[in-house]
């Protein structure tokens, strides 16, 4: 098997992980009686937030200087995304 079809094979794998929380994240939500829906929440460790986007909940997700963690929740959707705020910090104090 090649590089690149190893590469294939992963980045499939990934999408079908992916497609198979967000599917289990939205029964999840259907299941319970409307009244107790959030739209987010965890399957396992894994976070989802299917609620859908505003600018302040992306912003307060993918730009918290200040908190310690580079690694946060995905404003929408499933998993994780990284904190930009704090990325820039680390690396605005590592070259001045």
């Amino acid at each position: 098997m090649s590089d690149e079809q190893h590469q294939r094979g992963l980045r499939d794998l990934v999408r079908l992980a992916s497609l198979a929380l967000l599917a289990t994240a939205v029964v999840r939500e259907l299941r319970m009686p409307a009244s107790e829906r959030t739209w987010h929440g965890r399957i396992g460790v894994i976070p989802y937030d299917l609620r859908p986007p505003t600018p302040s909940r992306v912003r307060a997700a993918l730009w918290r200087p200040d908190e310690p963690g580079i690694i946060v929740p995905q404003p929408f959707g499933v998993g994780w995304s990284l904190n930009l705020g704090r990325l820039w910090r680390l690396v605005s104090d590592a070259i001045r």
